[in-house]
């Protein structure tokens, strides 16, 4: 009994990110309501500012707590170990169009770049935790293309740094275009683009 009394907080804690999460994806941050978080966490005002300062609060938790494991789980993990950054990032982009299309989730975009479009130039403490996400990201493909060097499945000319950075700008512009002209066939026709240039970089 003592166990799970002690469990209850954290379970609304979990709850709350979740329905934040949710609210400030469909909505936007700026639009997104307390009131619609805190009915659909099946919580109170009350419990959410126990967790939480403020709005601001919960939602720097949102990107650190929510989003950058679903960035990483997305995007980092399946090139983790890879020493093929090429081929596995291409089945990578792949599964996340074909997930994209089965969900019905190409109407929202990205969370991250929703988030680095509205308020990077708004409220420093996002805009730095966005940034650490996306440098996080960044040296994550960076490490990637210089294992698949070493691997001698990449150009040993080209560099990681800077080939990363470009990768991950592309996929932000890729998805956020997309989400903007609600095209699949425009969310196709840019990977295939991304996919040419990945090729290049082929020994």
């Amino acid at each position: 009994m003592k166990t799970s009394a002690a469990r209850a907080p954290e379970e609304t804690r979990r709850r709350i990110l979740k329905a934040a999460f949710g609210e400030f994806y469909r909505n936007g941050f700026q639009g997104g309501s307390l009131n619609r978080i805190v009915e659909e966490a099946g919580t109170t005002k009350g419990a959410l500012f126990h967790h939480f300062e403020g709005k601001n609060d919960l939602g720097y938790a949102v990107v650190q707590e929510v989003i950058q494991p679903h960035i990483k789980a997305l995007w980092f993990e399946p090139l983790a170990n890879s020493i093929d950054p090429i081929a596995d990032l291409k089945r990578t982009v792949r599964q996340f169009v074909k997930d994209e299309q089965a969900n019905g989730r190409l109407v929202q975009g990205c969370p991250l770049n929703n988030l680095a479009q509205e308020l990077s130039p708004l409220d420093e403490g996002f805009r730095k935790r966005i940034e650490g996400v996306y440098t996080a990201w960044r040296e994550s493909l960076e490490a990637a293309f210089a294992r698949g060097i070493k691997a001698g499945k990449v150009r040993k000319n080209i560099s990681p740094r800077n080939v990363a950075a470009f990768v991950v700008a592309a996929l932000a512009g890729i998805i956020g275009t997309a989400k903007n002209a609600q095209s699949e066939e425009l969310l196709k026709q840019s990977g295939e683009g991304l996919f040419d240039y990945l090729d290049s970089l082929q020994p």
